[in-house]
């Protein structure tokens, strides 16, 4: 059943600039989203390259400079969205940093995997924090998307504070959504696979190919990885009216590497 409005909806996306953020923010403009495009401020030429490609489309798009560990730059990053866009619909907190090197619990270095943390849990809770305040003083419902992974729905040796990161934002996505229930907003997860992107570099994938490394890693070798595409084509539809019914949930594409 599809649910009509009679206003344009609008997105934030972040990490909108690149790789998988960037598919989103195109995709979410082809459906017919004004888009704000949100990432680091080093990212500037990325994004505007991105805000140049959704004014093409005929959408309207603002890049927004915003570091989302920062709560100071999570609110105004959504205040500047409805002064320049007019309204938030859909927050995709999507900004996130991958598993740089094999590090076993017995070799943990405490402070390198907070930094993993504060990105991909501190930067999700305040998204999901800033988003779900605009879209209750509204009071027209809205769509609140998380970036979880595979790695949060099962455990992987050797990437213990990547996994705990991401394992993170399915328990907040879950809590999120029966918070928010009552205002009919719903609040979801996305959990890829391998996606092929510049994240997963590294020198395994210099010397033998794109995500050779990451898939040696995650030991899924028999499978195939990914495209930024495969997941955008999941935010879509998280994002859209037709998924009403739909809360609380870590949507998973990884092409039956890992069953829920």
């Amino acid at each position: 059943m599809s649910i009509s409005q009679d206003y344009t909806r609008v997105a934030i996306v972040t990490g909108g600039a690149q790789n998988i953020g960037k598919a989103i923010s195109l995709r979410l403009a082809a459906d017919g989203l004004d888009v704000a495009v949100a990432d680091l401020p080093g990212q500037i030429d990325l994004l505007n390259t991105v805000v140049e490609e959704i004014q093409r489309m005929g959408r309207k798009v603002v890049a927004v400079a915003v570091d989302v560990t920062k709560e100071n730059d999570v609110k105004a990053m959504v205040e500047a969205t409805v002064s320049t866009l007019g309204r938030l619909d859909v927050m995709v907190a999507n900004a996130g940093v991958g598993a740089t090197r094999v590090q076993p619990v017995m070799d943990a270095d405490i402070q390198d995997w907070e930094k993993g943390w504060d990105v991909n849990i501190k930067g999700v809770l305040l998204c999901y924090k800033y988003a779900a305040c605009q879209l209750v003083k509204q009071g027209n419902g809205g769509r609140i998307i998380g970036a979880s992974s595979i790695c949060g729905l099962r455990g992987y040796a050797g990437v213990g504070g990547y996994c705990i990161s991401k394992a993170a934002v399915r328990s907040l996505t879950q809590t999120t959504a029966l918070e928010l229930r009552e205002h009919k907003i719903t609040v979801n997860a996305y959990a890829p696979a391998v996606i092929e992107t510049n994240m997963m570099t590294t020198e395994a994938d210099k010397e033998h190919g794109p995500g050779f490394g990451a898939k040696s890693l995650l030991k899924i070798l028999d499978f195939r990885t990914g495209q930024p595409a495969d997941v955008a084509n999941a935010v879509s539809f998280l994002a859209s009216p037709d998924s009403h019914f739909i809360t609380g949930q870590t949507i998973s594409m990884n092409d039956g590497v890992h069953f829920s």
